[in-house]
């Protein structure tokens, strides 16, 4: 059995890149609190220079950069669980089917669960293939919160190859072969 992870140059830019998502997270929170608790009293704690903002109205200039600080809070956690997904993102083909493991997530998709692997977006810089599954498979991760991320991630039926994967045309043609599928298939046009 072999398995297939990131390389280390994807491993490298997958931590850039969650590095980067909390920086971003960090820089949201700061602006959130100087956007909707700034008070004329410098020693006045968050709470009191938020009730008193409260009280006498926020000015638009306060309203909008804190709803786009608000959208960043959400938005920056659940990019950095994709971009943790993907670094521990490991492939392994079994007799059972194929398994994936990563942080928090343990899945097997057996192989007459594969109905095809396809290209997610073709306009890409990087390939980035998913594996489509006829039924969903997180319902095997326990905690419902990590099967809510993994789900955010991935999808409900079908599991990403991520491009930074070592011999990741390898591993789509061994899937395709496993599964039983034509690798004359669009997605897998010159693997």
């Amino acid at each position: 059995m072999k398995t297939y992870r990131l390389s280390p140059p994807a491993r490298r830019s997958a931590i850039v890149l969650l590095i980067g998502a909390l920086m971003v997270w960090v820089f949201a929170l700061w602006t959130l609190r100087i956007s909707v608790a700034t008070s004329s009293d410098p020693s006045a704690g968050f709470v009191q220079a938020l009730r008193e903002n409260l009280e006498r109205g926020m000015t638009i200039g306060q309203i909008i950069p804190a709803l786009l600080m608000v959208v960043l809070l959400v938005a920056a956690p659940l990019v950095a669980w994709n971009i943790l997904e993907e670094l521990g993102a490991q492939y392994t083909l079994t007799d059972a089917g194929l398994r994936f493991t990563s942080f928090g997530v343990a899945l097997t998709c057996p192989w007459s669960s594969v109905v095809g692997v396809r290209r997610r977006d073709d306009d890409a810089d990087e390939p980035l293939d998913e594996v489509a599954l006829s039924d969903d498979p997180s319902s095997q991760i326990r905690n419902p919160l990590v099967r809510w991320l993994h789900r955010q991630a991935c999808g409900a039926r079908c599991l990403i190859i991520y491009s930074g994967v070592e011999d990741r045309d390898d591993l789509l043609r061994e899937i395709c072969a496993h599964a039983g599928l034509n690798d004359a298939q669009p997605a897998l046009s010159g693997v």
